[in-house]
């Protein structure tokens, strides 16, 4: 009975590890930005190892089922370190069943980025960027959001 419980665990981690976690490179934030869509992007940048980036996901989470019909995309950066992606992110992606779309940010120094998504930007996570060129829209925040902070903030660009 240990014999086939210890296979089913070990087959349940191989499973979860298996997820497609994309990485992407700092050129997608341009794509994003300059996207001429309908389309409102919501940018959340966030690490495993960040308490306050973990314990604002589900307020992204909530948000987009909220707005599944609607032209909301909710992307998950994860700012984690690249020996880690295998070994914690995806197993976090899994245990926390995001529904979100996660990326990795695949580039060895931030600096090169960071400029990319908000020339307001320290670094520090988290961080959101709200964005839509189509009306013109680009908010930014360096700071953990609750619920109605983003759900305010996205209403703000969807009504423009």
């Amino acid at each position: 009975m240990k014999q086939i419980l210890l296979i089913a665990l070990l087959l349940n981690t191989a499973f979860l590890q298996a997820q497609e976690l994309p990485f992407i490179k700092a050129d997608q934030i341009d794509r994003w930005k300059e996207a001429d869509t309908d389309t409102v992007w919501v940018l959340n940048f966030w690490a495993t190892w960040c308490g306050p980036c973990v314990a604002e996901l589900p307020s992204f989470e909530k948000l987009n089922k909220e707005y599944a019909d609607q032209k909301v995309q909710v992307i998950l950066v994860s700012n984690d370190f690249k020996k880690q992606v295998e070994t914690k992110v995806k197993p976090f992606v899994a245990k926390k069943k995001l529904k979100s779309k996660v990326v990795f940010m695949d580039e060895s120094n931030p600096n090169t980025w960071i400029d990319r998504v908000s020339p307001e930007w320290s670094g520090a996570i988290p961080a959101t960027l709200i964005i839509s060129k189509k009306k013109n829209q680009y908010l930014f925040f360096e700071k953990q959001l609750s619920y109605e902070e983003l759900e305010t903030a996205v209403k703000k660009v969807l009504e423009r």
